[in-house]
């Protein structure tokens, strides 16, 4: 049992995912990776086994994975008051960084320079998910039929691509039949004790209200109606943005909505905080807030509603079996973004110097990821910029 009251609990939660948003470059496969070194490897809050649960329940879900996984792990921590505190504090720090970007894009017309600190952030961000992942697929591939499912969820990603929430549901649907198949032949369990496994639930809401001009009602509705239904990547969100405020209601351009999205990506934290941008362009301050809190509603809703599922499932083989299926799958899927990744990452000598340092480090001598990252920008920015008062500023 916790010792620790629970004051402590949510202020180490708020401290801890300040943090981790704070720095998480990279996307949803980056932040996982922070997270398990933080939580796993360092301070021992979840087993390898629990993380990847949470892991491979939120890819079941819509909404942000990593974000997903930080609630998850605040209502373990500290229960409904922890869920509110660790989504929030994950997310307040990219929250605030975008809403200054948006600021500034309002008065100068264009994004901030960012890209001397990305090109020396990227090949570190790699390597920490490299490194993720190598821990989390000890615990995760158990025998040679997982590996060569794992296997197969990758190429699946990687070379046709096929859909990521089908790749997911396939191979848990595959080490279903296995265990069912199993304990049928062995007489250990009957199928009908197996609790349903619909983590997925209905849609919060349909995005509703006229054209400009902008009521933060309806801007509340559309941003609610994505967090409730989207599936996937970053690429997927713009498609979900462009049908609604580009194509349907009229109100962004596709370059407004183009660099609202490259703010999202450039920036440390959940991919979703594009709505930040667009919120606060369409409607200022009021807006970038309405628009935030809609897109991230539903993910607190789909946590608190699944996640006493997902300690049940452990207890009922079958069930058990689907989610070490998804678990793999979702490494897999975490590979295919880290290949994709390292394409653009390792672009240059400079970079693959970086990510040779960064291995160094972490493998050998578990060097904090934070202080990597931070290595990483600084690096970055000298060289393509220079330091203050030299001749290269």
């Amino acid at each position: 049992m916790e010792a620790m009251p629970l004051r402590s609990r949510l202020l180490e939660l708020a401290v801890v995912f300040l943090r981790l948003g704070a720095i998480g470059f990279g996307g949803p496969a980056a932040h996982i990776a922070l997270m398990e070194g933080e939580l796993v490897r360092k301070r021992r809050w979840l087993t390898p086994e629990a993380f990847l649960d949470l892991v491979g329940a939120v890819n079941l879900i819509p909404g942000p994975n990593s974000t997903e996984v930080a609630i998850h792990i605040g209502r373990l921590r500290a229960g409904f008051p922890g869920l509110v505190v660790a989504g929030v504090a994950f997310i307040l720090p990219a929250f605030c960084t975008v809403l200054a970007i948006a600021w500034a894009y309002q008065r100068v017309g264009r994004l901030p320079e960012t890209a001397a600190l990305l090109h020396g952030i990227k090949p570190v961000v790699l390597v920490i998910i490299v490194h993720a992942l190598v821990g989390l697929a000890r615990t995760a591939v158990k025998n040679i039929r997982w590996a060569v499912a794992g296997a197969a969820a990758f190429a699946a990603n990687l070379i046709w691509p096929l859909d990521e929430v089908f790749i997911l549901l396939a191979i848990g649907a595959g080490a279903g039949l296995v265990a069912w198949r199993t304990s049928r032949d062995n007489r250990s369990v009957s199928l009908a004790a197996v609790p349903p496994l619909a983590l997925a639930i209905a849609p919060l809401a349909q995005a509703g209200g006229a054209a400009a001009p902008i009521a933060l009602s309806s801007l509340f509705l559309v941003f609610l109606k994505v967090g409730s239904l989207l599936f996937g990547s970053g690429y997927v969100l713009l498609a979900f943005l462009r049908a609604d405020l580009v194509e349907r209601l009229g109100w962004l351009t596709n370059a407004q909505l183009l660099d609202a999205l490259a703010v999202g990506q450039v920036t440390p934290g959940p991919l979703f905080t594009t709505a930040t941008f667009i919120g606060y362009t369409l409607a200022g301050l009021s807006g970038a807030v309405v628009a935030t809190v809609a897109i991230f509603l539903p993910a607190f809703v789909f946590v608190a509603i699944s996640g006493p599922i997902v300690s049940i499932v452990r207890r009922f083989p079958i069930a058990a079996a689907v989610l070490d299926g998804v678990n793999v799958g979702s490494l897999a899927l975490m590979a295919a973004v880290t290949v994709t990744l390292a394409r653009d990452a390792l672009s240059d000598p400079m970079a693959f110097t970086i990510a040779a340092a960064t291995a160094i480090l972490l493998f050998r001598f578990r060097t904090d990821p934070t202080l990597l990252i931070a290595a990483g920008g600084l690096v970055g920015w000298v060289v393509e910029i220079g330091l203050p008062g030299s001749t290269l500023w």
